[in-house]
């Protein structure tokens, strides 16, 4: 599966329910053997099973310009868990059943990546169209 926005989430940046600049938005590195992604029906957070969650961190540095979506690189620190194919991108509300599922990043530098206790870097795609174009 290519990189792809969350349809509930798409429709929440079209609302206004999400700011990329200034709300909260986390990064989840997810093992696909335990999280089958559904484009169209996955809304929250809370559909993406708990044992497909390997690490999750905030992301930071956001900026929107043209409608492209960047960030600094984000570091997942001492991660341990199973191999990681994919990271999902979400609004954090606080609570896993109101977080907004905003994109599924699987082709990217570096995926799959495989824990090994150690810090885990997402270096952000310098392309033009960087982390995603809306």
């Amino acid at each position: 599966m290519a990189n792809q926005f969350y349809d509930y989430g798409r429709n929440e940046f079209l609302l206004g329910n999400i700011d990329w600049v200034d709300d909260t938005i986390n990064a989840v590195l997810v093992d696909t053997a335990d999280y089958t992604v559904d484009i169209a029906s996955d809304m929250f957070l809370s559909g993406v099973d708990a044992a497909g969650r390997v690490a999750t961190q905030a992301i930071s540095g956001q900026t929107g310009t043209s409608g492209i979506a960047d960030a600094g690189d984000t570091i997942f620190s001492s991660v341990t868990g199973d191999t990681c194919e994919a990271v999902v991108l979400y609004k954090d509300t606080g609570n896993e059943d109101t977080s907004p599922l905003i994109a599924y990043i699987d082709s990217g530098t570096n995926l799959p990546v495989t824990p090994n206790s150690g810090n885990i870097t997402i270096q952000w795609a310098s392309t033009i169209n960087k982390i995603f174009k809306l």
